[in-house]
């Protein structure tokens, strides 16, 4: 909401993005209209053009739907033209310049991920387009709405993930059975609907081994290598694996953390992390089997960084080390995630439990070896009020880091 607020009337089209189900056309059609009407905004200023309706099936027609416009814009003033699934409009792309041209139009739109999927925004719309993207509920908005303490919430948040819909279905059955059927009947025909997939079988088994890798590095070679041992696949290169991937990251499902050398200041190009935007749906494609939750509460770490604002890496200390023979030898250490957001920087490690002082110093020790003065932070899994250790690195629980998004300033 306060990012289409911030961007309205800024003179380009707000393409609203995200995961189907996630809310998009909720957000623009219900809070953002309940929002201009607030403000001020007169009602006849409001057009709504929902392209799934059967019954606005003319305004499929770009040139019907212009002149449809251009007899409600009579007034003087500024309108706000919201259109849902603008890609059912028949070149939307020329509709939509004739749009901009108006100087008393501002424009929202919604896509189907299967024609409008993101690697679509910056060829489709040339710089005329701001994209807005909605992520399923963070735990903070999901709790408002849980009926239940902490623990229940956080269990069920990392079971069945953030997806608004998730809230109002009763029962453990109904909620599987729910996440499973978006996962094969919507998201699933979407990448087959835009790619023409022929290896399905293999390709689901990809996102099966994604989603089972949370946490772990992702190496394209070493999956093909897989496929050819195991399934006996010759066909599926690492190249191919490469391109399911891509796939995948732009139907919003998954997002890749990139490795980070911290000392070095660059970027290396192998084996990066890659992280399901919603939690319900990769245990779903899992059939709920896999739910460690030290690998998912890192999982929701990184989707709260996310989307708090901050580019998310995966990062890399490189030290030295004494063998027991008195050789030296470089040992490599990984702090979970390095955020960075304008001029502000955290290095957070997530440590599921800290048992024992020997735990505690093993999850510090990557940090402890930057040896910048940015904020370095050890979130545990559990409710625990922050306190900082002699070096200045913080602990804090995850409720409260979930639930305060300035406490990591604290």
């Amino acid at each position: 909401m306060q990012q289409l607020i911030d961007s309205k009337d800024n003179g380009l089209i707000k393409i609203v993005t995200g995961l189907r189900r996630v809310g998009k056309s909720y957000l623009l059609k219900t809070l953002f209209k309940e929002y201009l009407l607030e403000t001020g905004i007169a009602k006849s200023h409001i057009l709504i053009i929902d392209l799934e309706d059967r019954r606005k099936k003319a305004f499929r027609d770009p040139d019907y739907l212009l002149s449809w416009l251009d007899e409600q814009m009579k007034e003087d003033g500024q309108y706000y033209i919201i259109i849902d699934e603008v890609q059912r409009v028949g070149e939307f792309e020329d509709m939509l310049g004739s749009l901009v041209g108006m100087e008393n139009a501002d424009v929202y739109v919604t896509g189907s991920n299967s024609h409008f999927l993101s690697n679509d925004i910056a060829t489709e719309f040339r710089g005329r387009g701001d994209e807005i993207h909605v992520w399923p509920l963070t735990f903070k908005e999901f709790m408002t709405a849980y009926e239940g303490d902490f623990i229940g919430g956080w269990q069920e948040y990392y079971t069945y993930g953030g997806l608004p819909k998730i809230l109002s279905i009763k029962g453990d059955d109904k909620k599987a059975a729910y996440l499973r059927n978006l996962y094969r009947t919507v998201y699933l025909s979407d990448i087959y609907e835009r790619y023409e997939i022929e290896n399905k079988a293999e390709f689901e088994e990809l996102v099966r081994i994604l989603a089972s890798s949370v946490g772990s590095p992702v190496n394209p070679a070493n999956l093909a290598n897989t496929f050819k041992s195991v399934k006996r696949l010759n066909n599926i290169t690492n190249k191919t694996v490469e391109t399911y991937i891509s796939y995948l990251e732009n139907a919003y499902m998954i997002e890749k953390a990139d490795r980070y050398d911290i000392k070095g200041r660059k970027y290396i190009g192998t084996t990066p992390k890659y992280y399901f935007k919603d939690l319900g749906l990769r245990n779903a494609i899992l059939s709920f089997r896999q739910t460690e939750e030290n690998h998912l509460m890192e999982n929701v770490i990184y989707n709260e960084m996310r989307y708090r604002g901050f580019l998310v890496d995966v990062g890399n200390v490189n030290i030295r080390v004494k063998t027991e023979e008195g050789k030296w030898q470089r040992v490599t250490l990984e702090v979970d995630f390095v955020c960075n957001l304008g001029s502000r920087r955290y290095y957070l490690q997530s440590a599921y439990r800290l048992p024992d002082d020997d735990k505690m110093q093993q999850e510090k020790r990557s940090l402890q070896q930057i040896g910048d003065s940015f904020k370095k932070i050890v979130i545990v899994g559990e409710r625990m009020k922050l306190r900082r250790d002699d070096n200045g690195i913080v602990l804090m629980g995850i409720y409260e880091f979930m639930t305060d998004s300035k406490l990591i300033d604290a």
